[in-house]
């Protein structure tokens, strides 16, 4: 273990500089999704949001060849009862929405493939960047299951034929096709994925941290709502921007032709 890592639950947590890394360490098991990562996802979301020196969390995974491959199988059956393993599998569900209730903007690097449950990680972050080789897809369906939750993110990422197609048919979509459904933001080779990584992680780091956090909280509200009441809410939200000491910040760098130098607040 590295200096500055915490591992919880085969999830390393590890900050550096203004980036916190959470890396699902599971490779012999394609860093499947057991309930103790989907927990210590969620610690590690949690534990950025709370130190001032994080601005931006990757989420990656061990190895070169997998992000995550989606659920554990092997750990579907629970032994506390129907009722107990039913609430069990609701926290993956709880973990995506942890993602969009994050106050630091959130970064995928996609190390390998993303399938099931892992596409749905991919989703659940702001951002993207796959490496060439990565393949996408919902393949449930040829285990007699089907993607429900992750289905709810895919929904909003790609038109209906589309994503019908993916949680039908379960094909796996090679990343240049991943790129142009927009299920992701960059496809690089293996040789510049954190050279592009950190270039991204790095320009979010660079913004307002309070008003990145005021931006996104407003897209996600918005992106469920009617047209009327949609430019209703973001007109409210237009008007406590305008408010933020960053906001003057900006404009008067802007208009003075300097960097700004935001307090975050």
């Amino acid at each position: 273990m590295e200096a500055g890592e915490v591992v919880v639950g085969e999830v390393r947590y590890e900050v550096q500089g203004p980036q916190a890394h959470l890396t699902i360490d599971r490779p012999r098991a394609r860093n499947a999704l057991s309930p103790t990562v989907v927990k210590a996802l969620m610690d590690g979301l949690d534990r950025a949001d709370a130190d001032p020196a994080v601005r931006v969390v990757v989420l990656t995974g061990a190895g070169e060849k997998v992000f995550c491959a989606g659920g554990d199988l092997g750990q579907m059956a629970g032994d506390g009862g129907f009722l107990a393993t039913h609430d069990g599998r609701r926290s993956y569900g709880k973990l995506l929405a942890r993602f969009q209730e994050a106050r630091k903007p959130t970064v995928a690097r996609v190390n390998g493939h993303a399938l099931a449950g892992g596409l749905g990680l991919v989703l659940a972050c702001d951002l993207a960047v796959a490496v060439e080789g990565a393949d996408f897809g919902t393949p449930e369906i040829d285990v007699g299951l089907f993607p429900m939750m992750m289905m709810a993110l895919l929904q909003r990422h790609v038109g209906r034929k589309r994503a019908l197609e993916l949680v039908l048919t379960g094909d796996k979509l090679p990343a240049r096709e991943a790129l142009a459904l927009g299920l992701v933001n960059r496809v690089v080779p293996a040789s510049e994925l954190d050279g592009a990584v950190a270039a991204l992680a790095g320009k979010l780091a660079g913004k307002s941290q309070a008003v990145l956090a005021l931006g996104r909280r407003a897209f996600f509200t918005a992106e469920d709502l009617p047209l009327p009441a949609a430019l209703e809410f973001l007109a409210s939200q237009l008007s406590l921007n305008v408010l933020a000491d960053d906001a003057g910040e900006g404009v008067s760098a802007f208009l003075e032709k300097r960097p700004p130098k935001w307090n975050d607040r």
